[in-house]
């Protein structure tokens, strides 16, 4: 993917058909991949760079507040200083409000095309505990099968919560673990009962199962809206 940085938009020479051309081709990779159904990193990059836009324009201390874990000390000095730099500049200010007005009605259109596929694969996954949920959730294994209905692909996963700007937020880390069999004789029940039995550091864990008929690419689009599906499902 033609990665693009924090501020391409104001790098180098500032000039509307060269910053044009350079957004073009990042929206070209970007929805090559969503059309080979491939949501992530892509998603999550331009939604990140509409957002970094969205904060340049309006003012730099907000763009602070907004990003204080995604951007280093850094880049954060560096737009800090672009920013001072060009509002000084009233010609040079009228270009780059041009690109980004432009940059940002082209990327909005992008990810609502990448939204609606997300939105498609949350709407046909199932998700349902395997057994009895014991009362600390926050810690266990996900059951991962799709519409190939060969195999279960199983991770470990560990919720936890972090607090930015006055509100908490709920994350999950998850790494895959093993992948068994899907047939009358490999139940969830079953894998369930060998998982206990051969990981004693989780004697009673919370289980859920997810589960779709579609077929699509499992880490770049299965797995990560299964991720996030799971962690509204468990904080439900």
């Amino acid at each position: 993917m033609g990665a693009l940085s924090e501020t391409w938009f104001a790098d180098g020479y500032i000039d509307f058909e060269l910053k044009k051309y350079t957004l073009l081709a990042y929206l070209q990779d970007i929805n090559q991949y969503f059309g080979q159904q491939k949501l992530y990193p892509q998603l999550a990059d331009i939604i990140f760079h509409y957002n970094n836009l969205v904060s340049f324009r309006e003012n730099k201390q907000f763009l602070q507040q907004r990003f204080p874990k995604k951007l280093s000390e850094v880049n954060l000095e560096k737009l800090q200083l672009l920013y001072e730099q060009i509002i000084a500049d009233d010609e040079l200010m009228q270009e780059l409000e041009s690109i980004i007005e432009y940059a940002m009605k082209k990327m909005d259109g992008t990810i609502r095309e990448g939204t609606e596929l997300y939105e498609f694969v949350e709407d046909q996954l199932h998700i349902a505990p395997v057994g009895l949920v014991p009362l600390e959730s926050s810690e266990g294994y996900m059951f991962l099968s799709d519409g190939r209905f060969r195999e279960v692909l199983v991770y470990t996963y560990r919720l936890t919560i972090f607090e930015r700007a006055d509100e908490k937020f709920r994350g999950i880390h998850m790494s895959f673990l093993d992948t068994y069999k899907k047939d009358l004789m490999h139940t969830f029940e079953y894998i369930k009962s060998q998982l206990i039995r051969s990981h004693k550091q989780l004697p009673n864990p919370a289980v859920y199962s997810v589960e779709t008929k579609l077929v699509l690419p499992i880490n770049e689009t299965l797995l990560p809206v299964a991720k996030r599906t799971l962690v509204k499902y468990i904080a439900a």
